[in-house]
């Protein structure tokens, strides 16, 4: 049986600064959900200038985050890119943590991806009208308080980041059977955090 691939892990500072930029993390879902685009593609969906998205893009690429597609282009004119692994990247707050400077790049890029995971939902909420009822019946929002150790709160999210490959590998499969039917892009997130009331 062949392994699982692994969710690449940013472990290097620099490299996570790439994303300390928001509108990269922008450009990095974009290109997520795209699979492949080019950097004026990109600048549509983004709202901004080409020049600017390209040097994203290649600041991007520097790091090995997405890589050129060149198997996607017709005429040799366009530069097409694509994210360096179907995973997407992670990185975990303990790996920078015995550095202030790594803790605080931590902190800002946490919070890009907080603000922007908030802003798609907000999109989705101001637009829920404009979805056929299967959808916003399906959609859900919920939030659970279990009391846990440290060791269950890992392996509660080791478990649900398997269940979430699973369904996503059920997705890819099937559209690359051309099966695109009823199928959307959905946005699932998670978040797993001590607290104290």
């Amino acid at each position: 049986m062949a392994k699982e691939p692994t969710t690449p892990s940013i472990t290097d500072l620099d490299a996570l600064k790439v994303f300390t930029h928001p509108l990269r993390i922008a450009l990095y879902r974009e290109l997520y959900t795209a699979r492949a685009a080019t950097a004026s593609h990109l600048a549509e969906r983004v709202d901004e200038a080409v020049s600017l998205v390209s040097y994203h893009l290649r600041k991007m690429a520097a790091h090995g985050f997405i890589v050129e597609a060149p198997e996607r282009s017709t005429d040799g004119r366009e530069r097409w890119w694509k994210p360096a692994s179907e995973r997407g990247w992670s990185f975990r707050g303990s790996d920078f943590a015995g550095d202030p400077e790594g803790a605080a790049v931590v902190g800002q890029v946490t919070r890009h991806l907080l603000a922007n995971r908030a802003e798609r939902y907000g999109v989705y909420l101001d637009q829920q009208a404009a979805w056929p009822k299967e959808w916003t019946d399906s959609a859900f929002s919920s939030e659970f308080l279990p009391r846990l150790t440290a060791a269950e709160l890992a392996e509660l999210g080791e478990e649900m980041h398997a269940l979430v490959r699973r369904w996503e590998e059920r997705g890819r499969s099937a559209e690359g059977a051309g099966e695109t039917e009823g199928r959307e892009h959905v946005a699932l997130h998670l978040y797993g955090f001590p607290f104290r009331p």
